[in-house]
């Protein structure tokens, strides 16, 4: 590991936040591929796949915000376990209905039950924040994170797909559900580096999606995760059509790894000027990575088309979590934080629905216009709210290429 990246485990108790988190999040990447392996494998319907996985998707964009105002208010710990309790009894249910061939509605209940997931990345990210916030490391230890996100989903579609398809149909979620219990309860018996909590009565009060420029973030990140949700949905139907189901992981797992170098390059740099404009490049970058994948003939060019797609993300994940810091309280980062991941969440439910539908109706390679679309409109929303973004609000965090140029300048 390059120098920057370990100087970061000096401080006490990283390396144990960092593992746990690891397990913690590798559920993001299993649960919903493994959803739509299990019910496909199970009752062969795309649509009912993807709208649960939707269904998945859009109940922790409606939860993950308020679990972690708790967390804001009231610490990792207090809030953490009860949700994920909920979250595995949900799990537990979705598995014994898809095996026991309950009514459908069964399903969309047990899957509105697993979306009290919390936000395990945006939990260790405050963790980062606590312990380097203001100063250069913080934007290692971002980029550290969202290397460990991709390197989840690499891992994460291929262990679930696999299961899934080699050995029973409801192995990938359930070892999605083991991983969620393991790396929960071991991150918040860390209780030396956990973040301070803001209770309301003594810090403030109100939603922190009230700031204009996490507005911005957030609908931009529906697009951009209807791209995500979209990508998962079709590449699965498309190596289904090609008769190699089981290579879909693979597939995916080759998106993930481009982000995966993307986010470790871009961690080792460190940029001068205004962030925003680095975003939106970003975004811009992924939206026009979609276009390849509409003449997609074959799993290997899909593989290469996914691996130069990937390279936009981490970067501009990367970038977004600095302007999170500029934009919203100190006492409200990990809700912050979570509403970002809520806006990813949200798109994940509409593009995987919508690409569902789509595959029953028009086959995989047609299915590959919705993630184009969703690309098209997420440039369109970032171009509109850019002028919000420019204008951090006072008293916040403060990015790290601000505190850099301070330091430069003060040395100098």
């Amino acid at each position: 590991m390059p120098s920057p990246y370990r100087a970061l485990f000096a401080a006490p108790g990283s390396k144990g936040f960092s593992a746990a988190g690891f397990l913690g999040r590798i559920p993001v990447s299993m649960m919903g591929i493994g959803v739509i392996t299990m019910i496909s494998q199970l009752t062969g319907r795309y649509g009912l796949a993807g709208a649960l996985s939707a269904t998945v998707a859009l109940s922790a964009a409606v939860a993950g915000p308020q679990v972690s105002r708790l967390v804001d208010q009231y610490g990792q710990r207090r809030a953490l376990r009860p949700a994920t309790l909920i979250s595995l009894a949900a799990a537990a249910l979705l598995l014994c209905a898809a095996h026991y061939g309950w009514p459908d509605w069964v399903l969309f209940v047990a899957c509105v039950g697993i979306g009290c997931v919390p936000s395990v990345g945006a939990m260790i990210r405050a963790r980062w924040a606590a312990l380097y916030r203001g100063t250069p490391q913080l934007h290692t230890a971002y980029s550290f994170e969202s290397v460990v996100d991709e390197v989840c989903f690499i891992f994460g579609p291929i262990i679930s797909i696999g299961l899934s398809t080699a050995w029973f149909p409801e192995a990938g979620p359930l070892l999605a559900a083991c991983f969620l219990a393991v790396g929960v309860f071991w991150l918040t018996s860390q209780r030396a580096t956990e973040p301070e909590p803001h209770p309301r009565e003594r810090k403030g009060g109100g939603s922190a999606l009230r700031a204009p420029g996490l507005q911005v973030l957030v609908a931009t990140f529906v697009a951009t995760g209807a791209i995500f949700g979209a990508v998962d949905v079709v590449t699965v139907a498309f190596a289904d059509e090609e008769g190699h189901k089981a290579a879909a992981s693979i597939v995916l797992a080759v998106y993930a790894a481009g982000s995966c170098v993307a986010g470790m390059v871009f961690g080792l740099l460190h940029f001068a000027g205004a962030p925003e404009r680095r975003w939106l490049l970003g975004v811009c970058a992924m939206a026009v990575s979609m276009i390849p994948l509409l003449l997609v003939g074959n799993l290997p060019f899909l593989a290469v088309a996914l691996f130069v797609a990937g390279l936009s993300i981490a970067p501009t994940m990367i970038t977004t979590m600095s302007l999170i810091e500029e934009h919203v309280p100190r006492a409200q980062l990990t809700e912050g934080m979570t509403w970002v991941s809520t806006g990813l969440t949200a798109g994940v439910a509409l593009g995987s629905s919508t690409a569902g539908w789509v595959i029953d109706a028009a086959g995989a390679r047609a299915a590959y216009g919705v993630p184009a679309v969703a690309g098209a409109v997420a440039v369109a929303v970032g171009f509109l709210g850019f002028r919000r973004l420019k204008r951090p609000a006072p008293g916040r965090g403060g990015s790290v290429e601000q505190h850099s140029e301070r330091k430069e300048r003060h040395v100098a």
